[in-house]
């Protein structure tokens, strides 16, 4: 048997890639910004940021926070027709 080429981010060069505006510093009130539970937000991944990020084919999506857990906060999204619940940091989450 040979083995699975390739890790988390494989092939996201272009998707998990910022604006040349947002590039340097990471701003601080994204990083402790807080939701209501219900609230509805963005997928947004920042790529320089590696803790807490959900899977890269979720990316650009929408969902409604559920709980919080620790520092990040549990999301619901459909994928499809099924609901899934991923848990990300507030970096990578953007207000609807």
């Amino acid at each position: 048997m040979t083995k699975r080429i390739g890790g988390f981010r494989r092939k996201t060069r272009h998707k998990l890639k910022r604006n040349i505006r947002e590039k340097g510093k990471i701003s601080i009130r994204r990083f402790t910004q807080s939701f209501n539970l219900g609230e509805k937000v963005y997928l947004n991944t920042n790529p320089s940021i590696h803790k807490g990020v959900y899977f890269p084919r979720f990316h650009g999506l929408s969902g409604t926070i559920v709980k919080k857990q620790g520092v990040c906060y549990q999301v619901n999204i459909k994928d499809g027709n099924k609901l899934k619940t991923l848990i990300i940091h507030p970096i990578h989450l953007k207000k609807a």
